[in-house]
């Protein structure tokens, strides 16, 4: 009997501690695959305070920020100009995912400043 209530002590102390590694596990990575997300874009670095040499684009979805791969910043126009990636925010529809911390893009369509604002 003893060794049974150990066991079992024993079994809900190990799926305790895989629950627990799970969900902050979970808690670290973002949603991974988007599609036709509504989104913040911007400078990286100008705008989402985001660590990097040059000026880069980069999506916020929920307050979490990602440098983009698949398109360049100064695909969409100037970045410097007034209205261009380092002076303001823009909504975006993307799809893509994110890998290696970084948002891989596979579709990148930057709306209209009339258009409505990003959800993140």
């Amino acid at each position: 009997m003893v060794r049974h209530v150990a066991r079992l002590a024993l079994s809900f102390a190990l799926l305790g501690l895989i629950t627990a590694c799970a969900t902050d596990a979970a808690a670290t990575l973002p949603a991974g695959v988007y599609d036709g997300a509504l989104v913040e874009a911007s400078c990286g670095q100008c705008q989402f305070d985001l660590s990097g040499e040059s000026c880069d684009l980069a999506i916020k979805v929920d307050g979490q920020a990602w440098f983009v791969d698949g398109t360049l910043i100064d695909d969409h126009g100037d970045a410097h100009a007034s209205d261009g990636f380092c002076n303001a925010v823009r909504a975006a529809r993307v799809s893509g995912e994110v890998v290696d911390g970084r948002f891989v893009a596979s579709e990148f369509e930057l709306l209209p400043d009339d258009d409505a604002h990003a959800d993140g």
